[in-house]
């Protein structure tokens, strides 16, 4: 699979523009630009989704990675790192799938020498 390392400082938002941010505060000692790797363990928690259904409110909470486990993926601690090319999908508070979330681009600020 292709893209880039997301870390806990990534841009990410419910397909109703609520915002998804990642619980991996102290992350696994792995950082990226300083911020913590994020991978398919950590949760994701969305605020500030407007969406409703039939005039009652039914936001996005949540945000589940689907990041299979190939013999070739990047791992830390055997999880999957997330990339900003992982599937997902957002849910409610009662698991009602709500759709994909949205990944901004992700700069990247790793090197090598």
């Amino acid at each position: 699979m292709t893209g880039n390392l997301m870390h806990g400082g990534a841009v990410i938002s419910c397909p109703h523009g609520g915002r998804a941010v990642s619980t991996a505060a102290g992350g696994n000692g792995v950082r990226i630009d300083g911020l913590p790797a994020v991978t398919a363990a950590d949760l994701f928690m969305v605020s500030g989704c407007p969406h409703s259904v039939g005039g009652r409110p039914q936001p996005c909470t949540s945000v589940r990675w689907t990041a299979a486990a190939r013999s070739d993926d990047v791992t830390i601690d055997g999880v999957p790192v997330l990339l900003d090319t992982s599937a997902a999908m957002c849910f409610s508070a009662g698991l009602v799938p709500q759709g994909p979330p949205v990944v901004a681009p992700v700069h990247q600020g790793v090197s090598s020498r």
